[in-house]
């Protein structure tokens, strides 16, 4: 039945093949480029993401595209999404294809460091701050670049679990005052 609509079963195997290449390179360059790339898109971002996007698609396809090598495609993608999402369950697997969590910011200091580890400039950091409703420095406890790539604010006042801090790259940063004992 297949073949009557363009896809054998060569072609079928080089569309499974070639779609966990593509997810395992994008995930790779996700995480080697840090967990911001994909958080919050420019409309530059976005018109650079859909042109990757076409790109990734047609290598997958192939030359003539079909119906049944697009739904094969999409079935694989969607497949090797929902393994890796129960595989992430696993500590050691998290670590591999989660990107962890890192301090930005501890107090009203920015941390550098850091900051270039996360590929963040500095206008973020404080774009971040004033959608957070923040309008002095002193008002920081700190900011955390979560796993999601979101950017996370916590405010001076009352005290923060430690467990929250637990597994930042730079909690230990977090002035102690601002820590509950």
């Amino acid at each position: 039945m297949w073949t009557e609509f363009g896809l054998d079963w060569v072609d079928a195997a080089r569309v499974v093949a070639s779609s966990i290449f593509f997810y395992v390179a994008v995930l790779l360059l996700v995480r080697f480029l840090g967990q911001r790339t994909l958080a919050t898109l420019s409309s530059f971002d976005l018109a650079a993401i859909i042109a990757l996007g076409a790109v990734i698609g047609r290598a997958i396809l192939g030359d003539t595209p079909t119906l049944f090598a697009g739904l094969l495609g999409l079935a694989t993608l969607l497949s090797l999404q929902v393994a890796t999402g129960q595989l992430r369950r696993s500590a050691k697997v998290a670590r591999v294809v989660s990107s962890p969590a890192v301090l930005l910011m501890a107090g009203s200091r920015l941390l550098d460091d850091n900051l270039a580890r996360a590929h963040i400039i500095d206008s973020e950091v404080y774009s971040q701050l004033r959608l957070a409703g923040i309008r002095s420095l002193a008002e920081v406890a700190c900011v955390i670049l979560e796993p999601t790539g979101q950017i996370s604010v916590l405010r001076r006042g009352e005290t923060i679990d430690p467990r929250l801090l637990a597994d930042v790259i730079g909690g230990e940063l977090v002035p102690p005052t601002f820590i509950d004992d």
